[in-house]
């Protein structure tokens, strides 16, 4: 007898249907899975057997054969044992097949025919509303389906419970979506705990308030981690939109925590410098988001820039320019969301002086450390802020700065112009601007145009460099709630270009 139960298998972050056909006939026992499945599909045999077998079910001596059609693409993990169960109930009549046939089912099999819960539930759901049917998944999946409106996700324990709810014996309510409200540490960083540091703290502002770029250049000690840490307490709250984007990265690498529909705070990511290119950006043989991908809505912090390979530091290129990185193979292409914001951390020299001015080191030695970071990825980063050791009365004093709250209010008013002022775009910040929105919305006045030819005389900025001193004059001038950039707004902003200023010296 044929059965066929819909699950789903992974493509990069999306989601595909796969139809999981059994067939049961009479032969020698034997159990064959086709389709291209992975080691981890290939075993699912043994589970399944044990599965049925230690929940009361029989498990039939003949010969099985499972195809995951479409057979093109590749399936990998545990969350086709539950469908593959159940194709065998269906075939030897246990389960009633059309019971089966409006729903998409996920789940790991454990020997005693419990559920565990699997990666991807978040995608799976969106294919599943899209096509009408309803899901079935592990109950610790649960929540996680739920988010997706329209659609009606069954929790479920065990194989015991499945069977007997697709053959009418009892009734599961479906999962309701319930929205937590977001977890709150016990010491909940903010940024009116840093000491001093009232030019990186306004940096730290601006960066928030265009989804800027940032690289903080300082000794140890002088709290360029402390701010770091701290951007995204002074970031605007996700969106719906912009949580399920980023949910489903979370979700396909099995981050997104067990119980929790959405990811509720800006993702933060702070890879170690020995992470590899395929960790940062992605890849692998069956290609997996990396760190920038995992960091998308959120902050990207990279401490000692300099210490990261440089051939690893490269490959952010096309990330923070584009937001999207592409990694091809040679049975395709596939491309993972990286719309992040770049917090990069550097001590001025390898031995850590307090600033360039005291700096004790050659110019050799400076050029070999700092020379690490190209300067064309240097021009994709909009704000070079140097923060200076503190002084000893600044250690000593309590912290007097704004609070976290206070800050981001002036960043969600800033982002609020923006969003008006590119609502006919598909941009959402100032950091995203082309050359033609550039020449639109960044205007100068005659003295601003002054300022901005000496600085790219004197500096050598590059084109690229030219435009992100006039984003930031942009996003200074929406802090202050003007429409027109003024003089002071681009000598701002062209403060925030210090390692510029170093080269020339």
């Amino acid at each position: 007898m044929l059965a066929r139960v819909y699950s789903a298998c992974l493509t990069g972050i999306e989601a595909a249907l796969v139809a999981v056909e059994v067939d049961v006939t009479h032969g020698l026992p034997s159990f064959t899975t086709v389709g291209l499945p992975d080691a981890a599909v290939r075993e699912s045999r043994e589970r399944v057997r044990a599965a049925l077998k230690n929940g009361g079910f029989t498990f039939p001596v003949e010969r099985i054969i499972v195809n995951l059609a479409p057979a093109d693409l590749r399936k990998e993990g545990a969350s086709f044992d539950l469908p593959i169960a159940l194709g065998i109930l269906a075939a030897t009549g246990a389960v009633k097949a059309e019971a089966v046939g409006d729903l998409v089912v996920l789940g790991e099999l454990g020997l005693d025919g419990s559920l565990r819960p699997v990666r991807g539930v978040l995608p799976t759901a969106l294919v599943a509303v899209r096509d009408g049917k309803r899901l079935l998944v592990p109950s610790a999946n649960g929540a996680e389906a739920a988010v997706v409106d329209g659609l009606t996700v069954f929790g479920v324990e065990s194989l015991s419970q499945v069977v007997a709810f697709l053959n009418r014996e009892t009734v599961l309510d479906p999962v309701r979506s319930v929205e937590a409200a977001p977890c709150s540490s016990e010491d909940p960083v903010d940024f009116a705990e840093v000491r001093g540091q009232a030019h990186a703290k306004r940096a730290m502002e601006i960066a928030a308030a265009g989804a800027h770029h940032v690289i903080l250049i300082g000794p140890p000690g002088s709290g360029k981690t402390l701010l770091s840490r701290r951007l995204p307490t002074i970031l605007p709250p996700l969106t719906r939109a912009e949580a399920i984007e980023a949910s489903v990265i979370w979700s396909v690498t099995g981050l997104l925590p067990r119980g929790q529909g959405l990811l509720h705070e800006r993702p933060f990511r702070a890879p170690h410098h020995t992470v590899s290119d395929a960790g940062l950006i992605g890849g692998g043989a069956s290609p997996h988001p990396g760190e920038v991908s995992l960091a998308h809505h959120g902050v990207l912090f990279l401490d000692e820039l300099p210490e990261f390979h440089q051939h690893v530091l490269e490959t952010l290129r096309q990330p923070l320019e584009d937001g999207v990185v592409t990694i091809s193979r040679a049975g395709g292409s596939l491309t993972f969301p990286a719309r992040v914001q770049l917090v990069a951390a550097t001590n001025p020299c390898r031995r850590g002086c307090p600033s360039f001015e005291a700096c004790v080191c050659t110019p050799p030695e400076r050029q070999r450390y700092l020379g690490k970071i190209s300067q064309p990825l240097l021009d994709r980063i909009d704000l070079h802020v140097e923060v200076p050791a503190l002084a000893p009365e600044e250690l000593i004093q309590a912290p007097d700065g704004e609070s976290s709250v206070t800050i981001r209010e002036r960043v969600v008013a800033a982002r609020g112009r923006q969003l008006v002022r590119f609502a006919r775009s598909r941009i959402r910040s100032n950091a995203q601007m082309g050359p033609r929105l550039i020449r639109r919305h960044c205007l100068l006045p005659p003295e601003g145009q002054r300022l901005l030819s000496l600085a790219v005389a004197r500096l050598g900025l590059s084109a690229r460099g030219h435009d992100r001193v006039l984003r930031v004059a942009r996003t200074i001038a929406d802090l202050e709630g003007k429409e027109a950039i003024r003089a002071e707004h681009v000598a701002e902003a062209i403060q925030y270009r210090s390692l510029d200023r170093w080269q020339v010296r």
